[in-house]
């Protein structure tokens, strides 16, 4: 069995500087390669690898790819049996990869899996990027385990039991790499935000299983590439989750959803006018522009998969749409969705 840990990196020497002696001091040589992939940086990343960190193996991808398309050239030419997808602001603890490494060992059903994400910057709370585990509402809007939309809860150890989930976040999963290389891995064209989300859909339309498993806990900076409130990062996620549900939803569900997504992404930049952030609505609107571009792709795309397979995907998503229980019935805890279904 031979595990790869994967890095990219793009003009992120600091980060690694800080986070990846972590990452080495919790895993011996036995259990894993640490690889770091370049994006074309040129802020000394590279050389300061080598200087400081001979027993990382560099690939050098020489330009700035974006996070999918990076990760999609680095995984094809990386061989191992499991893949590890961790960003360069992710600090690790004690025995973290063991515990993720032997649940797949253990459960061959399962494709993928993840650790608890905690905040970096107030260790007590779950972070942004994946929390707990993801999930994906009725109209395809992602939500975690003690995180939906913005909100995030305090980890009081009520999520810490290994379940599985529709999506493992791209801050840090495990995932067999024959399962990546038979869906497809990552799709270029997201760049960047909800390619993991996209991967997993596709892993679960070919009847595969994600879980998270919190035994195994990381720390998770988040927002060291793209700010949280950066413009270029409201425009990747409204046009990447337009993207993600042209792809694969079920044909019925596609065009209704579809339109009401729309219709509410003009809600949310009216909303960002009342705000005054008039960079947000360009956002928007930019997104919609390249979604519109992209139809033809996206449409070829969905051609690619098992319609059944894609019904039954959908049809594990929380049967709600997290806006209206958020804003209407003030429902802003997972714990408090889940009794939904009770």
């Amino acid at each position: 069995m031979k595990t790869a840990i994967v890095i990219l990196n793009w003009q992120g020497v600091s980060m690694m500087e800080q986070y990846l002696p972590s990452v080495i001091a919790h895993t011996t040589p036995e259990i894993a390669e640490i690889w770091v992939a370049d994006n074309g940086s040129t802020d000394g990343s590279v050389a300061m690898l080598k200087q400081n960190f001979p027993s990382i193996r560099i690939l050098e991808l020489h330009q700035n790819y974006g996070f999918a398309k990076g990760y999609a050239l680095a995984l094809s030419q990386i061989e191992a049996d499991y893949y590890v997808v961790m960003n360069s602001d992710v600090s690790v603890s004690s025995n973290w990869l063991e515990i993720l490494i032997l649940f797949l060992e253990s459960h061959p059903s399962y494709a993928a899996v993840m650790p608890k994400i905690l905040d970096m910057k107030k260790p007590s709370h779950f972070e942004y990027a994946g929390a707990a585990g993801g999930y994906i509402d009725k109209l395809g809007y992602p939500f975690c385990r003690g995180r939906i939309l913005d909100t995030t809860e305090a980890d009081t150890l009520q999520y810490d039991t290994t379940t599985e989930v529709h999506w493992v976040t791209g801050a840090c999963f495990v995932i067999r790499a024959s399962d990546y290389h038979q869906v497809g891995g990552f799709d270029p064209e997201f760049w960047a935000h909800m390619e993991e989300i996209d991967l997993c859909w596709r892993l679960r339309a070919a009847g595969r299983k994600l879980a998270v498993v919190p035994q195994s806990v990381v720390f998770h900076l988040g927002g060291a590439s793209l700010s949280y409130e950066s413009p270029k990062k409201l425009y990747l996620n409204f046009r990447n989750n337009l993207y993600l549900l042209a792809k694969n939803l079920p044909h019925k569900s596609l065009f209704p959803i579809l339109f009401m997504r729309l219709v509410l992404d003009g809600v949310a930049a009216l909303y960002l006018l009342v705000q005054g952030k008039p960079a947000g609505i360009g956002a928007v609107l930019k997104a919609h522009y390249g979604f519109y571009r992209m139809l033809p792709y996206l449409m070829q795309s969905r051609s690619k998969q098992n319609a059944p397979c894609r019904n039954e995907a959908y049809a594990s998503h929380a049967p709600f749409s997290i806006l209206f229980q958020f804003y209407f019935r003030k429902k802003q805890s997972f714990s408090n969705l889940m009794n939904l279904n009770k």
